[in-house]
């Protein structure tokens, strides 16, 4: 029997960590913890149970963002699968680009996304259908490139102009983005425009 806890255990580290320390419900179980043991692991402090379905390990080390892990997670789908990006504000400031500091987090799900719960109230939902290649991937979670990021913010409208431009010119600077990037990516007319003139300013 300890031989199998132990297994269990080193099968949930395993997932864990490639989570920033924390694990759902079912991953749990496929770790080979039956659910009624749960409440137990929880009440003797092995694990923290962080939202509905979603608990850390207690002993793992503190992790930079694990607010981004958890909301990833509170987004999976009925086959565990992490729907949700992390873009537009929130995005933006995990390349540290521009001075903007949100206090809620984006995130994009698709467009078929539904929650029988109520959103969580730290959340901001955007709903588009993105591909892989606008998405890059963290720690436990995935976020929108660069260039995506700005356009979603242009779009959205909800960001001074001034902001968009310190990103723009930053992320050129740092070279996020490039020149060729911004000429092969499809955008509308009004978009093109700010970026370039953000480029030119820059220049």
């Amino acid at each position: 029997m300890a031989q199998s806890h132990r297994e269990a255990s080193r099968q949930l580290f395993d997932v864990a960590e490639q989570q920033q320390g924390f694990f759902t419900t079912k991953q749990a179980k496929a770790a080979g913890f039956a659910e009624n043991t749960h409440p137990y692991h929880v009440q003797a402090g092995n694990w923290i149970r962080e939202h509905r379905g979603i608990y850390r390990l207690a002993l793992f080390p503190a992790a930079d963002r694990p607010d981004l892990v958890l909301w990833a997670l509170w987004s999976r789908n009925r086959n565990e699968e992490i729907e949700g990006v992390f873009s537009h504000h929130t995005a933006l400031s995990l390349y540290d680009l521009s001075d903007l500091n949100p206090a809620k987090l984006h995130m994009t799900v698709p467009t078929d996304f539904r929650r029988n719960s109520e959103i969580p109230g730290i959340l901001v939902l955007h709903y588009a259908d993105l591909p892989e290649s606008d998405v890059q991937t963290g720690q436990g979670f995935r976020f929108t490139r660069p260039l995506r990021t700005i356009l979603d913010l242009i779009e959205a409208g909800t960001v001074e102009r001034n902001f968009i431009r310190q990103a723009v010119r930053q992320a050129a600077d740092r070279g996020l983005i490039t020149r060729q990037q911004i000429r092969n990516t499809p955008m509308n007319v009004p978009a093109r425009k700010i970026i370039e003139d953000a480029l030119r300013r820059a220049a």
